[in-house]
């Protein structure tokens, strides 16, 4: 299993490597901070604390990226292209753990499949998240519960998914998630 934890000194290091990479797509392609930060609809400041890996930096910004440097989010995340071509596949408690936050926890379902129309993650949300982490980028997302409640903000909307519930929706909006009741939330999120 890979993991990439972005806690303590571990996160610096994992986030810097990540701030590395960006910079090094950014550089490459010949834009300015200013104006890629632009492109991603964000601040120069925000898109400079990614890059210099001061920080947190969301799953969904780096998918927003890869797309846009046609580049695999493995890539950014662990810096090694996926090879597989055919299908794939991750075994149980495999694959690419992304840990953000303390309250969520991401698991890279297809991190190897080459081409990808879609990520593919087991999201663990725990309980307890004060505060919501609103979040907004282009393309869907599908999110399917497997295990627990889940609160989902969706634009001024408030919708509660129960064991076995499905929503899809424009990740566009802004969007936030959050475990209801004491015990974790686990969820099938594919982003599209």
């Amino acid at each position: 299993m890979i993991k990439i934890i972005f806690k303590g000194d571990f996160m610096s290091e994992k986030i810097k490597q990540i701030a590395r990479r960006l910079k090094e797509l950014r550089e490459i392609s010949g834009l300015s901070v200013e104006s890629l930060a632009q492109d991603l609809k964000i601040t120069t400041t925000e898109y400079q604390n990614y890059e210099n890996g001061l920080s947190d930096i969301p799953v969904s910004f780096l998918l927003e990226v890869a797309n846009k440097f046609k580049v695999e989010l493995t890539a950014l995340l662990t810096g090694e292209e996926p090879r597989l071509e055919g299908y794939s596949l991750v075994r149980k408690g495999k694959g690419i753990n992304v840990e953000r936050r303390q309250e969520y926890k991401y698991n890279d379902l297809a991190y190897n499949f080459k081409h990808k129309k879609a990520e593919i993650f087991l999201v663990t949300a725990e309980p307890g998240n004060a505060e919501p982490h609103y979040y907004a980028h282009p393309g869907q997302e599908f999110s399917y519960v497997l295990e627990g409640v889940l609160k989902v903000l969706l634009d001024g909307h408030e919708i509660t998914l129960q064991e076995g519930d499905a929503f899809y929706f424009d990740s566009g909006k802004k969007h936030a998630v959050q475990a209801v009741g004491d015990k974790p939330v686990k969820f099938l999120a594919v982003i599209l």
